[in-house]
């Protein structure tokens, strides 16, 4: 069975940090590419970052060099590295297995996605 789980959200203050991991378990995770999504109320869920599982990377422009997605294979965890954090940054925080890029949320098997950590950044 398939388990994924962030942790590491909360609340911040506009400009700190947070870094989120992901548990991962039931799958070859160093054979997986591994993303970041996150989803905003009453927006659609948006693609962050992908790593491959020769741990190439890739970022939304829109995020402005700002986070870092990176992966530990022997903890089987995924991280995000989020600095400078807006309040338009706040959201529910998923990971997802098996991405590619361009991120699509839809091309993500339902199985594949954790239950979300949710991230709040006060202004």
């Amino acid at each position: 069975q398939v388990l994924l789980m962030e942790s590491g959200g909360g609340f911040v203050q506009a400009g700190g940090s947070l870094r989120l991991s992901c548990t991962a378990s039931g799958f070859a995770f160093a054979d997986a590419n591994m993303g970041w999504f996150r989803q905003a109320p009453g927006k659609e869920r948006e693609g962050l970052s992908c790593i491959t599982w020769r741990a190439r990377e890739y970022y939304a422009d829109s995020l402005k060099g700002r986070f870092t997605i990176s992966r530990d294979n022997a903890k089987k965890t995924l991280y995000l590295q989020m600095n400078s954090l807006e309040p338009e940054d706040t959201a529910m925080y998923y990971c997802a297995g098996g991405c590619s890029w361009p991120l699509d949320a839809n091309k993500i098997p339902r199985s594949y996605w954790g239950q979300g950590t949710q991230v709040t950044v006060s202004s």
